[in-house]
């Protein structure tokens, strides 16, 4: 235990842990915020300020799926923090837009910026300083984007009705732009190779090193297209996160009407803990020889049930709505945590940040859609089954759908995965 507080490693995963409370505390659970008070400023409709929504998650799809070279060209510091400049810009707009063509242009700025911070960076960030320790690093990374939700979701709601959305996102924007900038500068800029160290705190040996990258390497060109484990992943990650996007960034308005503006943000933030806790059980407890899609099954199985318990509340029974967010909320941070672990385990080391860039990608390109579908389902789905026309069960059940959807798909991958993650074993 000594020795890991002494590892640069463990800080640089701490350094991304408050990137990741930043990047999930604007650009995840900021826009069902956002979405709610443009359309109480400016009186939209749902469905255009939603179409912003999936915009700002849809523009980041094309920095995911070049995050390497971007690494490669400007560097991890750089990139970073150019992408908190951008989000910070586009939170302002968001808050300054007179017209719809200007909620456009701050998502496009917002979308591209917080990815710099989201899964596939906080992954690039912690993967080079660990190996076997991975998925206690990754989960104390990503726990950032739980503590994220838990402090913005009520602190958009008390400084935007404190000091307006204008005032309140240039304050917290500047904050956040000379956090970045101190962790860049301090933790972001090393390397193990620029210490001396090797993954989880071993002294550099050059010839190992080499050894290793050369034993994985003739691994590196199999067609991830028409490999199962990596489609069976890369569909599961897509549906879990449709059915959360989807949800999220309606849930503030759905809960406002029994609970009220206040407690819908607690309510929100209590999920995030939810999350919090979900993802640690899972990163610190889940033992090292178990498939971990069994534990990515087991997750959505729990926010299968939250959905569940939604559906049967019918907007309107605070006890059921309670319960059905906070077990919604406990898969929430496994949803983005455990995919790039099921890589790591299932791949040869030369693949898994190619494999981990490519299933994000497309898990945003399909979450993107997912505000404006989910606000579809809303605005056509209560007459059709006779329903009233602010009853959020289409919400519920479509969520419910897509969780079962993503237990499929991560159980139909099971069995080529146990063959790869005994040959990943045997390359590390």
């Amino acid at each position: 235990m000594k020795m890991q507080q002494r590892f640069f490693g463990w800080r640089v995963a701490w350094a991304a842990f408050v990137v990741a409370i930043f990047g999930w505390g604007f650009g995840f659970y900021g826009p069902p915020i956002f979405l709610h008070a443009v359309i109480e400023r400016t009186g939209w409709p749902l469905t255009l300020v939603s179409s912003a929504v999936t915009l700002h998650f849809l523009s980041g799809v094309l920095v995911i799926a070049n995050s390497a070279r971007l690494y490669q060209r400007f560097g991890l510091p750089t990139v970073t923090l150019t992408g908190a400049v951008g989000l910070a810009i586009g939170t302002t707009g968001w808050a300054l837009a007179a017209e719809p063509y200007q909620l456009f242009a701050a998502a496009l700025f917002t979308g591209a910026g917080w990815v710099t911070m989201g899964a596939v960076a906080l992954n690039a960030m912690v993967a080079p300083w660990f190996e076997k320790k991975r998925p206690a690093a990754l989960s104390l990374a990503y726990n950032g984007s739980s503590i994220g939700g838990v402090l913005f979701s009520p602190l958009w709601v008390g400084l935007i009705a404190a000091l307006g959305f204008a005032f309140a996102g240039l304050l917290a924007s500047l904050i956040m732009i000379a956090v970045i900038a101190i962790l860049c500068r301090l933790y972001l800029s090393k390397t193990p190779a620029s210490l001396g160290l090797l993954p989880d705190g071993a002294l550099c040996d050059d010839s190992l090193e080499n050894s290793a990258e050369q034993s994985v390497s003739a691994n590196s060109d199999i067609s991830l297209y028409r490999d199962r484990s990596f489609l069976s992943l890369s569909a599961a990650m897509a549906f879990g996160l449709f059915a959360q996007i989807g949800l999220i960034a309606h849930l503030f308005a759905v809960l406002v009407v029994p609970l009220g503006a206040q407690a819908s943000g607690l309510l929100l933030s209590a999920a995030t803990l939810s999350a919090l806790i979900g993802r640690t059980a899972t990163g610190f407890l889940m033992p090292a020889d178990m498939s971990r899609r069994y534990a990515a099954s087991a997750s959505y199985a729990i926010q299968l049930l939250g959905a569940a318990l939604l559906l049967l509340s019918t907007g309107a029974n605070v006890p059921l709505l309670v319960t059905g967010v906070l077990l919604f909320g406990f898969g929430i941070g496994n949803a983005t945590s455990l995919p790039p672990l099921i890589a790591q385990q299932e791949f040869a080391k030369a693949q898994v940040q190619r494999v981990v860039s490519l299933i994000v990608a497309a898990a945003q390109t399909t979450y993107a859609f997912a505000p404006a579908i989910f606000a579809a389902v809303q605005a056509l789905m209560p007459e059709l089954l006779g329903l009233s026309p602010d009853s959020a069960a289409p919400f519920f059940a479509v969520t419910a759908l897509f969780q079962a959807l993503a237990i499929a798909c991560m159980l139909f991958g099971k069995r080529k995965a146990a063959q790869k993650s005994g040959l990943a074993a045997a390359i590390r």
